[in-house]
């Protein structure tokens, strides 16, 4: 009976599969299974771009809107300005008036040491010439001429109003006066250039208001200022004076 029972070994369950480790979704570090492939890089994601509010617009100020008016009124001046301007230059051809000092008298040359007053009194006669066909010049009042000798105001006087016509010559006669205080100095110096050089040199200055008239149009009030520098033999009263040299330039001011 012993020898018919049989003893069974013990058999062993098999054991039961584990999970992994990593799971499937997510790779494994080098030291894992190599069999294992890597998953995919993941898909780029698309940005998308910010879009910004724009700010809102700010309302010009009336200051801003009133310079611009301004500056565009300006303008529009200017250029028919130069509008009118270069029609009446193509028109009319103006020329510049020409001057020239042709004679100088003096009548009274008188230096009193009591006083130390130099008292002169002279007569310039000037020539002024239109050369314009279409132009022509309104002398007007508050003219100024004046002698000078050295930076020091000998005699003055003032233009003749009249009026110049085209392609005019005018001569003119006038008459300057002056008195000098503390003149002791400047009686000195001229008698002591007489002797040296006898050549004296003088600058006649005129300031001129006058009127242009192209056609019929009448312009607006300038300032005709001509300087001419001359130089003469002699001062003394009641002698014949030599202009040896004689040179005036014009320019004009509104």
């Amino acid at each position: 009976m012993a020898d018919n029972q049989r003893i069974h070994p013990d058999i062993e369950a098999p054991p039961r599969p584990s999970a992994p480790l990593v799971p499937r979704n997510i790779a494994k570090s080098e030291n894992g299974d190599p069999n294992n492939r890597p998953l995919p890089p993941p898909l780029p994601q698309r940005t998308l771009p910010v879009m910004h509010s724009k700010p809102p617009r700010r309302r010009r100020s009336c200051c801003c809107r009133f310079l611009c008016c301004t500056f565009t009124t300006l303008l529009i001046l200017i250029i028919a300005i130069a509008i009118t301007a270069g029609i009446l230059f193509l028109a009319f051809r103006p020329k510049i008036p020409k001057y020239s000092v042709d004679k100088l008298r003096i009548t009274e040359f008188n230096f009193s040491s009591g006083t130390n007053i130099l008292s002169v009194t002279s007569n310039v006669r000037i020539t002024a010439r239109n050369p314009n066909k279409k132009i022509g010049i309104y002398y007007e009042g508050g003219s100024h001429i004046s002698a000078w000798y050295s930076g020091a105001q000998l005699c003055e006087g003032s233009m003749i109003k009249f009026y110049q016509g085209h392609k005019n010559t005018t001569v003119l006669d006038l008459p300057l006066r002056g008195q000098i205080q503390d003149a002791s100095g400047l009686v000195s110096k001229i008698q002591q250039q007489i002797q040296d050089t006898n050549n004296i040199p003088l600058d006649i200055k005129v300031k001129q208001p006058v009127r242009v008239k192209f056609g019929k149009l009448k312009l607006f009030k300038v300032n005709f200022r001509v300087r001419c520098k001359l130089v003469v033999n002699s001062l003394s009263a009641n002698n014949d004076i030599k202009i040896s040299s004689s040179s005036c330039k014009f320019r004009f001011r509104l």
